[in-house]
């Protein structure tokens, strides 16, 4: 605010700018901001009367009054901008356009009755201007005017020149965290929106298979996610599952999941082929999709529901996890394989077959399981959560449904990274033969 002088009761003085600071410290309204600034001067400077012009997108000579303490609620400056009249000329006008501080000892004998200012300067003799500068530019200037006899201290005209602009700087930071604030909850809104139309693109439920039992878990580490899983059924004898992961995270991975989604669905003629489907998805993709380095890794398998078998082929995915019930052994179903989809138009995928024996489960996921990180303070360097790690907690749920199996899973997982939040998306999709 302003600092004390040897006549000045500099005690009293700082009670007053500590309640004004501690008042104004949580204040997210630049025009309540600004009220309770003026009122901390009042108490500190023999007068509570003011003017406050701004230039700021309006070309000279024109300025603004924004405030002035003889108008009963005017507009405000920062929401009714539109209201306030442009005006040009008289004192204020060069006042605002003088880019230093300036003082005017006899303003009763300079100002005329024609002035623009007449209403908010008459009856005062004296007035003090203080420029707020933005890249060199006074662009508002605050004035505090004095009537004829009141008591004026020079001596703090300096310091409050040098506070006042500090706190100018203040006011605009605040005006600029708010449209900040503004823009990010509209955009937040925005990908809301997006991540429910997302969500809404997954099974709402698994299909039931006689003889399985199937689960599925999805989150994402920000409000839209590139993961993507389904569950759908061929004809009456097989069904298909599919896992992918697009490179990326947030509201561009989430665009080209939907689009991998609508490619899965497209040739229903494909779905019970794995090579043919993950061939047909990766020349779509690289031909008119993924053109910015964007890809996708995806599992895609058929299964027979009568035989067990199930036929699949991996498109650079993390090789699901096979749990034998009777050996209580776990192995990836890594024999197949082929690079990330949307790279290589001319990449071929071939398949594989795997039979899945009564109380057999498998476990498809994406790599934010495995690479699910530690907290570092918990471990020298930075810990993946990885494959070893997820074979060892498979083992050891190997006889619960396959919901409990995935829920034991999360659990660990989240033991393991103590509930910090996932910095990608994790999704499992578990299937036991029964």
């Amino acid at each position: 605010m302003i600092m004390a002088t040897e006549d000045r009761d500099w005690r009293r003085d700082l009670e007053i700018v500590d309640r004004t600071m501690r008042a104004i410290s949580g204040m997210t309204d630049p025009e309540e901001l600004v009220a309770r600034y003026w009122q901390g001067i009042g108490e500190l400077v023999p007068s509570h009367d003011y003017v406050a012009l701004s230039r700021r997108d309006v070309e000279p000579p024109w300025y603004l009054i924004t405030r002035s303490s003889r108008v009963v609620d005017p507009p405000n400056p920062w929401t009714q901008r539109h209201l306030i009249p442009r005006v040009s000329g008289g004192i204020l006008g060069d006042i605002a356009y003088a880019e230093r501080p300036v003082i005017i000892d006899n303003l009763d004998q300079q100002l005329d009755r024609d002035d623009p200012g007449w209403f908010h300067l008459q009856g005062y003799e004296r007035l003090v201007s203080f420029p707020q500068y933005e890249s060199g530019q006074a662009l508002n200037v605050s004035i505090l005017l004095f009537a004829k006899g009141a008591p004026f201290d020079g001596d703090l005209i300096p310091s409050m020149h040098w506070q006042n602009s500090l706190f100018g700087r203040s006011t605009r930071n605040l005006v600029l965290r708010n449209q900040l604030t503004r823009a990010h909850d509209a955009l937040d809104a925005e990908i809301k929106v997006v991540a429910d139309i997302q969500r809404s693109l997954l099974p709402a439920r698994l299909p039931d298979i006689p003889g399985y039992d199937l689960a599925a878990y999805y989150q994402t580490s920000a409000r839209a996610g590139g993961d993507y899983y389904d569950v759908f059924r061929i004809d009456d004898r097989r069904s298909a599952l599919i896992v992918a992961d697009v490179s990326g995270h947030g509201t561009p991975a989430a665009v080209l999941m939907a689009m991998v989604r609508a490619l899965a669905h497209a040739r229903p003629d494909l779905h019970g082929n794995p090579t043919a489907f993950m061939t047909w998805i990766n020349g779509e993709l690289t031909r008119g999709i993924c053109h910015d380095g964007s890809f996708v890794t995806a599992f895609y398998a058929v299964l027979d529901h009568a035989t067990g078998r199930l036929s699949h082929t991996s498109a650079g995915h993390n090789p699901p996890r096979l749990v034998h019930a009777a050996s209580q052994t776990v192995h990836g179903l890594d024999s197949v394989g082929g690079l990330p989809l949307g790279i290589d138009p001319q990449q071929t995928y071939v398949s594989a077959n795997t039979p899945l024996e009564p109380s057999d489960i498998v476990l498809l996921y994406t790599d934010g399981i495995t690479e699910a990180v530690a907290p570092t303070a918990a471990f020298r360097s930075r810990e993946l959560f990885g494959t070893d790690r997820l074979d060892q907690t498979l083992c050891s749920c190997s006889n619960l449904s396959a919901h409990d199996f995935i829920q034991h899973v999360c659990a660990q997982v989240d033991t393991f990274t103590a509930r910090q939040p996932a910095t990608d998306d994790r999704t499992l999709v578990a299937i036991r033969r029964v």
